[in-house]
């Protein structure tokens, strides 16, 4: 250990294998990372999945603390702004989830994932903007699956011009 109550070699390692029960054991995924996060509290990535495991239960208090964690000490990424946004939008908090996904494309432009479940909520809730003809352009071409671009591809016509 290099400080007292850090490892974080032990951490990242948790975390891997953390990652790689995320879906088919939830329970074990959190045991991991909760020890990840013993071993080294400033492990961005272990608080970013323990929050995607917390949103996944409906813990949203818990998963929006997690993600507010990640934020702070992985500046440079998107994902933790990414998921507090879905977070603060499956809590009803519209606002507050525009301005987030919108923090996110700040920190990385191109981020297909953002500008997916950006221009999404605000064709839902009837606030498109001059930035959602360009992020449907995009998601039509480089969206993350056949039904994410045919989405796009109809919503840019019902757009228009």
């Amino acid at each position: 250990m290099t400080e007292a109550g850090r490892d974080p070699a032990a951490s990242q390692r948790l975390t891997q294998e953390a990652v790689a029960l995320m879906v088919s054991e939830p329970t074990r995924a959190e045991s991991l990372l909760r020890e990840a996060l013993n071993s080294d509290l400033y492990n961005g990535p272990a608080h970013n999945n323990l929050g995607a495991l917390y949103l996944a239960q409906g813990k949203l208090y818990e998963a929006a603390g997690e993600f507010e964690w990640a934020r702070k000490l992985m500046p440079g990424h998107p994902d933790p702004r990414l998921n507090l946004a879905l977070t603060l939008e499956k809590a009803g908090r519209t606002d507050e989830a525009l301005a987030t996904y919108a923090t996110a494309l700040e920190v990385y432009p191109d981020h297909i994932p953002t500008m997916q479940a950006l221009a999404r909520l605000q064709l839902r809730a009837g606030r498109s903007d001059d930035r959602t003809a360009r992020m449907l352009d995009e998601v039509s071409l480089r969206g993350e699956t056949p039904a994410w671009r045919d989405w796009a591809k109809f919503q840019r016509a019902r757009l228009g011009p």
